[in-house]
């Protein structure tokens, strides 16, 4: 067996030894993922219960979202099995999002409560993620370290 392949023991290790933020980091970005896959499923299905502008960017859009859905719901499968790699996809995500939550919130009130959502998401994501514990957790070696 490999050095990369886990047994069972030490895979419930692994989760027995995750620090309560990272699990909530994981359950953040496994829901902006899923909100992002319904999103993606909403505008596809638009043609069908609605009259968008044009069915070819719906559809096309509804994908594209899809995809970008593939992202942070992955980054989370990361964090809740507390791999390396995970941390700097959902960093990039929430570094994203705060702008679009800015822009957002100055599409008037139908947005705001939105905006506001996405907005205290990424800032909880970014607190979480930054954290000591979560980096240690995670393998990932601080600067004061050397």
């Amino acid at each position: 067996m490999s050095s990369q392949q886990k047994t069972a023991p030490e895979a419930a290790d692994t989760t027995a030894r995750r620090p309560r933020r990272l699990t909530a980091a994981a359950a953040l970005a496994a829901l902006q993922g899923v909100a992002l896959a319904l999103g993606g499923v909403y505008m596809m299905a638009m043609p069908i219960v609605g009259h968008p502008a044009s069915v070819q960017e719906a559809e096309m859009g509804g994908l594209t979202v899809l995809a970008m859905a593939a992202l942070p719901l992955a980054a989370a499968y990361g964090l809740w099995h507390a791999r390396r790699w995970s941390r700097g996809p959902v960093l990039i995500i929430e570094l994203i999002a705060l702008p679009a939550a800015w822009t957002m919130a100055h599409y008037g009130a139908a947005m705001l409560a939105a905006a506001v959502a996405l907005g205290v998401v990424a800032i909880a994501e970014l607190v979480l993620l930054v954290h000591p514990a979560a980096a240690d957790a995670l393998g990932i070696r601080r600067a004061a370290e050397g």
